[in-house]
C-alpha cells in the first residue's frame, strides 16, 4: 500500500469516527465527512490538514454530514484559519478559496436528492467547488436512488471510490 493510499484511508477512518457519533434513526443513514486542505510548510513541503468534520444530524434541522462539514468550515473565524496557516492563508484569503483546493472524505456517497426538500449534499459540494470527493461506499437504495457521484463528476468534481473500508462504511451507515 502506498503512503498516499494510507493517508486516504486514515482520513476515511476519521470520517468513520464521525459517522459513529451520529444518533441512529430508522429513516436515515449515519454518515461522516472530513474536509481536508493542503498546507505548505516553511520548507515548502505540502501536508494535508483537517479543516472541518461533520456527521449526519449533528447540526439543527435534519442535516447531512457533508452539509455540516461545509457549514462548520464556513463558520471558521480568521483567527481559527490562522492556526492552520501561520504563514498566511492561501488562495483568496478565505474559506471559499480553501474549499476549492479541498478534498472531501465521506463514508457514504453524497446524496443527490433529499426527500425532506433540503438541498442535496452533491449540490452543496459542487457549489463549494471542492476539488475531489473520496467516497467510502455507494449509497444503498434503501430510501432513494442516489446519483451523487454522477452529479459530482458531471460538474467537474473528481470522484474517487476509496477501496478498503466499504463494509465498515456500510455498517456505520445502517447502524440502528
Amino acid at each position: 500500500m502506498t503512503s498516499d493510499a494510507s493517508e486516504h484511508l486514515a482520513f476515511m477512518k476519521i470520517a468513520l469516527k464521525e459517522a459513529n457519533k451520529c444518533i441512529p434513526t430508522p429513516t436515515a443513514f449515519c454518515v461522516g465527512c472530513v474536509i481536508v486542505v493542503p498546507v505548505r510548510s516553511a520548507t515548502d513541503a505540502e501536508e494535508k490538514v483537517v479543516l472541518s468534520t461533520g456527521y449526519s444530524r449533528e447540526l439543527e434541522g435534519n442535516t447531512h454530514a457533508e452539509a455540516n462539514a461545509l457549514a462548520k468550515a464556513r463558520g471558521l473565524s480568521s483567527a481559527q484559519l490562522e492556526e492552520f496557516f501561520p504563514e498566511g492563508i492561501p488562495s483568496d484569503g478565505g474559506v471559499g478559496g480553501l474549499l476549492k483546493e479541498a478534498d472531501v472524505y465521506t463514508t457514504l456517497e453524497p446524496c443527490s436528492v433529499r426527500t425532506s426538500g433540503l438541498p442535496a449534499c452533491a449540490d452543496a459540494l459542487v457549489g463549494a467547488q471542492v476539488r475531489r470527493c473520496y467516497i467510502g461506499v455507494g449509497e444503498p437504495d434503501d430510501f432513494v436512488i442516489c446519483e451523487g457521484a454522477d452529479k459530482l463528476t458531471r460538474s467537474g468534481v473528481g470522484v474517487i471510490w476509496l477501496k478498503g473500508l466499504e463494509q465498515e462504511c456500510l455498517d456505520a451507515a445502517r447502524r440502528r
